[in-house]
């Protein structure tokens, strides 16, 4: 049986439930979409290669030149900036806090890649930071990265395990969270000033985002 087709009046309140809004941004302003993802159960995890040459060393009190330094490498493509944007008490209170773990990823004698992970709100597990220096990427070593990361994550008999990324982010990234067993559960709009218009970040950081002035 055939539906009945719908009024005029009823198309146009359909057609304005379904109608993109547009937020303008002020001038020296970004913005991203955040997918928030989680995972209840631990997933079948790959075996790394015979010959994997990555290590990863948890770096307990992390020096603060050092991490930022390390966060620089990996995130400044992507315009991470958090962490920059803290002073080095705020900085030392957090990556110092006996429930956040900052591990660095090892290749070729040189810091490759950053995991940072929070279970303050244990029964939760939140990795806060995965990424790789760019010539990393695409080389097996976010999987070895990640695999590390689960092993942690589950060791500690969460509720759940939680990863967030953005429309900044690597293209890849949201995939590659989907085919290691996250499933998406909220999406969120952040709002912020242009790191690279206040010396956080140079100029020359995330070209892929314009800057508006």
């Amino acid at each position: 049986m055939s539906q009945k087709p719908k009024s005029p009046e009823a198309l146009s309140a359909a057609r304005a439930a379904i109608r993109d809004e547009y937020t303008r941004l002020s001038t020296g302003r970004i913005a991203a979409v955040i997918t928030h993802l989680e995972m209840y159960a631990r997933p079948k995890l790959p075996a790394d290669p015979p010959d994997a040459p990555y290590q990863l060393k948890h770096v307990a009190s992390p020096d603060l030149d050092w991490y930022r330094s390390l966060y620089r490498a990996v995130g400044e493509n992507w315009l991470w900036f958090s962490r920059l944007t803290l002073d080095d008490a705020a900085l030392t209170r957090l990556i110092h806090d006996p429930a956040v773990q900052v591990h660095v990823l090892r290749h070729a004698n040189r810091d490759a890649g950053i995991l940072e992970l929070d279970t303050r709100h244990f029964p939760d597990v939140e990795i806060s930071f995965l990424g790789l220096v760019g010539d990393l990427i695409g080389n097996g070593a976010g999987r070895f990265l990640m695999t590390r990361a689960l092993e942690i994550c589950w060791a500690r008999s969460p509720r759940r395990v939680t990863v967030h990324t953005c429309t900044l982010d690597h293209p890849n990234a949201l995939g590659f969270y989907l085919r290691s067993g996250f499933t998406p559960y909220a999406r969120s709009v952040e709002i912020a000033d242009d790191p690279r218009l206040h010396g956080i970040l140079p100029r020359s950081a995330a070209p892929h985002v314009p800057i508006m002035e």
